[in-house]
C-alpha cells in the first residue's frame, strides 16, 4: 500500500482490501480504466486539485502514481471518460462554496487528448460552448461522445452530442434540452432543476439520461443528430430534486434484464432536505419505466456514537454508482450493484430478485485526518464519492480528502 497505507476502517463487511494510495497527496474524484498490453492503469480526476492523475493498478496491492497532468487555474477537473485510447476530460467553472474565485476567469467545456501512450496524455482538441463548462460526460468509445454541458443562453446542463470521428477536430451534431432551459424559454409552473447531470448512459439507440430535478429521461438516438423523446419519470417531488443530481443523479440500465438503477444525489449535511431517491425501475417497455423497488437505507454498525449516518456529519445519501459503460475490462453484471453513500462509505447489493434488492456488503473508511479542501462543512468524516470496478473484481473507492482505496467484494449474491 502506498501513501502511508489507509487506518482501518470504522465497517466492513463482505469486501476486502487490497491497497491504497492518496494519490500523490491529490485524493482522486471521478475514476476511469485502460488497459495496455498487461499493464492498467487508473484515469483520476481531481476535485481539489486542478488537473489529472494516472495510477499503475497492474498490482492492486501496490497502487502506483506514475503521472500527473495538470489543468486550467480555476477550473473544475473532476470528471473523466477514457476509451478507444482516448480521453475526454471535463472543464467546469468552481462555485465559490467549492473553493472557486467569482472574480477569476475559468476554463470550458472539454478536453480531448490522445492516450495510446497510456501515461503520457497528449492534447488533441478543446471543446467551448461559451457557457460554465461540462460535467459527467459519456465516451465509451465508438464515434460518439455524449457531453452534459452548459452552452450560451441556455439554463443549466443540456445535451450535446458530439462527432470524435477525428478527435483532432471535433464537431458538435446534436442537442437536446428539456422545454424552459433554452433560450428564451421559460419552464412550466413547478419545474425544478432542470439540469442534466449525466452520464447519457448510451445502449444502442436508445440513452438513459440523469436529468436533475426533471427525474430519468430516455430518448431515442438513433439519429444522434435528432435525440427524440422517449419518456420521462419525475420522482421529485417528494423525494429530493434541486439542481445537478439532487433529483436523478444517475441512471445504469441492466439492458440484458429490463432493469435500471437510478438514484439521487443527497446534497445538504446532516439531512437538512428530503430523503434522496435510490431504487430499481422496471425499463423492459422504455416508453413506460416503472418503480419496482427502493434500495434499503444503509445502518451504521451497533456500538457507534451516532444510530442513523444523519448524525455523523458531512452528507448522507446515494452519490456514484459502478458503470461499465460497454467497456471490456470494466465488470459487467447485473446481478449486483455498488454505490456509494458519501458518509456511509460504499455499499453492494444483491439484484437477484429486484423487488427486493438485499445490502450483502459494505466497506466505510475511517475519517480523513487532514482537510484538503472546504466541504464538507459539518465534521470532517469520510465522504466516499465513486466507485469503479474492473473485469478482475478490483473494486476502486474514492474519497475526497483521503485517497483511493483498491477493494475486492467477497460476498456472494443469491446468498442472502
Amino acid at each position: 500500500m502506498t501513501g502511508g497505507g489507509p487506518r482501518p476502517p470504522v465497517e466492513a463487511s463482505g469486501f476486502e482490501v487490497l491497497g491504497y494510495t492518496d494519490v500523490g497527496h491529490r485524493p482522486p474524484f471521478k475514476l476511469a480504466l485502460q488497459v495496455v498490453g498487461n499493464q492498467w492503469y487508473l484515469y483520476t480526476a481531481h476535485l481539489w486539485h486542478r488537473g489529472w492523475s494516472i495510477v499503475d493498478v497492474t498490482d492492486p496491492a501496490r497502487p502506483a502514481p506514475v503521472a500527473f497532468v495538470p489543468g486550467p487555474a480555476n477550473t473544475w477537473t473532476h470528471q473523466v471518460q477514457v476509451a478507444d485510447g482516448l480521453m475526454v476530460t471535463a472543464l467546469a467553472r468552481i462555485p465559490p462554496r467549492w473553493g472557486g474565485r467569482a472574480e477569476e476567469g475559468f476554463a470550458e467545456a472539454a478536453i480531448v487528448w490522445d492516450v495510446r501512450d497510456p501515461v503520457a496524455p497528449r492534447e488533441l482538441a478543446r471543446l467551448s460552448f461559451g457557457g460554465t463548462g461540462s460535467h459527467r460526460n459519456f465516451w465509451a468509445g465508438g464515434r460518439y461522445a455524449w457531453l452534459a454541458t452548459n452552452a450560451a443562453g441556455y439554463a443549466n446542463y443540456l445535451l450535446v452530442v458530439i462527432d470524435l470521428a477525428d478527435p483532432s477536430r471535433p464537431r458538435e451534431v446534436g442537442r437536446w434540452w428539456v422545454e424552459g432551459q433554452g433560450p428564451g424559454e421559460t419552464p412550466s409552473p413547478g419545474e425544478d432543476g432542470l439540469s442534466l447531470h449525466g452520464p447519457a448512459y448510451v445502449v444502442g439507440s436508445l440513452a438513459y439520461l440523469a436529468w436533475g430535478g426533471a427525474g430519468m429521461i430516455v430518448l431515442d438516438v438513433a439519429d444522434p443528430t435528432r435525440p427524440r423523446l422517449v419518456s420521462r419519470l419525475d420522482v421529485s417531488p417528494p423525494f429530493n430534486g434541486g439542481l445537478y443530481g439532487a433529483g436523478i443523479h444517475t441512471a445504469m440500465p441492466f439492458p440484458r434484464r429490463g432493469l435500471a438503477l437510478v438514484n439521487g444525489e443527497a446534497h445538504e449535511e446532516r439531512c437538512a432536505e428530503p430523503l434522496t431517491f435510490a431504487g430499481i425501475l422496471d425499463i423492459g417497455d422504455p416508453a413506460d419505466p416503472r418503480l419496482l423497488s427502493m434500495l434499503p437505507l444503509p445502518r451504521p454498525t451497533s456500538g457507534l456514537p451516532y444510530t442513523s449516518y444523519c448524525d455523523k456529519g458531512g452528507r448522507f445519501g446515494p452519490h456514484n454508482s459502478h458503470l461499465p459503460q460497454g467497456q471490456y475490462d470494466l465488470e459487467d453484471r447485473d446481478d449486483v450493484a455498488y454505490m456509494t453513500w458519501f458518509n456511509a462509505g460504499l455499499r453492494a447489493y444483491d439484484l437477484t430478485d429486484p423487488r427486493l434488492p438485499v445490502e450483502i456488503a459494505h466497506f466505510v473508511p475511517a475519517d480523513p485526518v487532514r482537510r484538503y479542501g472546504p466541504l464538507p462543512e459539518t465534521a470532517l468524516v469520510t465522504q466516499s464519492e465513486d466507485v469503479l470496478v474492473d473485469r478482475r473484481g478490483v473494486v476502486y473507492l474514492s474519497d475526497k480528502n483521503q485517497g483511493l482505496y483498491l477493494l475486492r467484494l467477497t460476498a456472494t449474491p443469491g446468498a442472502s
